[in-house]
């Protein structure tokens, strides 16, 4: 897709009313992930971590116990209520604001972590910004992964496995066919190209680690409920006064197709990618 292609504008609606649902609806980062990032960097407990879109903080509790303090940023207040809410740390503080903010007086950090949040940006300005932030031996961890739903398969598992293609076609019976964001569309997705910035940006890498996979996760109706409101494409304010039948027709469609209220689905790789 050529960047020209790409024209979404960001808005505060990106994400309104999902930060509930995102807690509860996303798979937890697996501790492998802290521990190999841990590993590759040689974290002691020192320094300072930056997670930059925090969202409701699943990554930033994850990585905090590796440094002396830890700040999560996002743009959604919401967000950082619930990342407030769940934090029992006490060398964590959180700051609403855009990354394209930065540095916003924050200091400088010896991590910058982006758990998938970096493509909702503008990647050349927050690249050279986060730059500035990192101490002279700072890193930038860029961890993709896919943790509202599993893999597809045929092999056999304990459950069922979510009726993801049905949900799918729910939600587009209700929304439309091209996918929804805030008060904009992506027709084409999300934007390209971030390894071409962070090299245009001056970073060196990257250093790959590719963790977890596999395993088997078991998922209730609630919870495929609130993956599916914890979506940018499907946030609970695009259904507007819809709201509750989409709902009642997803928890009549789940609730058909699980065996006893219960799922199945085999989590997926995560990849950390590494740049200094």
């Amino acid at each position: 897709m050529d960047s020209t292609e790409w024209n979404w504008q960001w808005d505060p609606s990106l994400y309104a009313g999902s930060a509930e649902h995102y807690a509860v609806g996303r798979m937890a980062y697996p501790v492998a992930l802290a521990d190999a990032v841990r590993d590759e960097l040689g974290l002691d407990g020192t320094g300072r971590l930056l997670d930059v879109g925090c969202g409701p903080g699943s990554l930033t509790l994850l990585f905090a116990p590796l440094f002396a303090e830890a700040v999560g940023v996002d743009a959604d207040g919401e967000m950082l209520e619930v990342a407030a809410g769940r934090s029992e740390l006490m060398n964590v503080r959180w700051r609403q604001l855009r990354a394209e903010e930065l540095p916003a007086d924050l200091g400088t950090f010896r991590v910058v972590t982006f758990a998938q949040s970096f493509h909702w940006m503008d990647q050349a300005l927050v690249a050279d910004r986060v730059r500035g932030m990192l101490t002279p031996d700072g890193t930038w961890v860029h961890v993709g992964a896919t943790t509202h739903r599993g893999l597809e398969g045929t092999d056999k598992l304990p459950y069922p496995r979510p009726p993801w293609d049905d949900i799918d076609k729910l939600v587009a019976r209700y929304l439309g066919p091209i996918r929804r964001a805030g008060q904009g569309a992506l027709p084409t997705g999300t934007r390209p190209g971030e390894e071409e910035v962070m090299r245009a940006a001056g970073y060196r890498g990257p250093t790959r680690i590719v963790v977890g996979g596999n395993e088997v996760e078991e998922r209730s109706v609630d919870d495929l409920v609130a993956s599916v409101f914890s979506l940018s494409s499907s946030t609970p304010h695009l259904f507007g006064p819809e709201l509750p039948a989409f709902e009642a027709d997803l928890r009549d469609l789940l609730t058909k197709a699980a065996d006893n209220g219960r799922f199945s689905e085999r989590r997926r790789e995560i990849e950390a990618v590494i740049w200094r």
